[in-house]
């Protein structure tokens, strides 16, 4: 069973899949490159609450499963993520420049898939039963 994640005034349980990749898709993160990638992503991740349910860093690109905050955008965490990697590992590994002549490590664009364990279905079914037992007339409202 899953739990949620609270805070000051929210209870959550925001889940992602992103996955982003390397411009022109070079195999650069191996070795070295590969494990200061993950080392910073960690740090990133722990720098803004964000939770890594799994990840994987191959050789082209990133993977990452992750539970995070509602305060985060998933833009704002994937621009979090390439931005400050991005810089990072330019800066450490000054080989890279002879691949990547500009200050851009990571192609355009991402990959997000978002994941939870409630259905739209269990979310009407919810709604519903909330109306037949409502002892008030909320102002009803549907998107079709």
């Amino acid at each position: 069973m899953r739990s949620y994640r609270k805070s000051s005034h929210t209870v959550h349980d925001l889940r992602v899949h992103l996955v982003w990749i390397t411009k022109y898709r070079y195999k650069v993160l191996t070795k070295e490159v590969g494990l200061r990638t993950r080392e910073i992503i960690r740090q990133v991740c722990d720098q803004n609450g964000i939770h890594i349910i799994r990840g994987r860093v191959s050789r082209d690109h990133v993977h990452r499963y992750v539970s995070y905050p509602p305060k985060l955008s998933v833009s704002g965490m994937v621009r979090i993520f390439k931005g400050r990697s991005s810089r990072k590992i330019q800066d450490e590994f000054p080989q890279l420049g002879k691949v990547y002549w500009g200050k851009h490590f990571w192609a355009i664009g991402y990959a997000a898939f978002s994941s939870g364990h409630v259905t739209d279905e269990m979310i009407q079914e919810y709604l519903e039963h909330h109306d037949k037992h409502s002892n008030h007339n909320d102002d009803e409202f549907r998107v079709e």
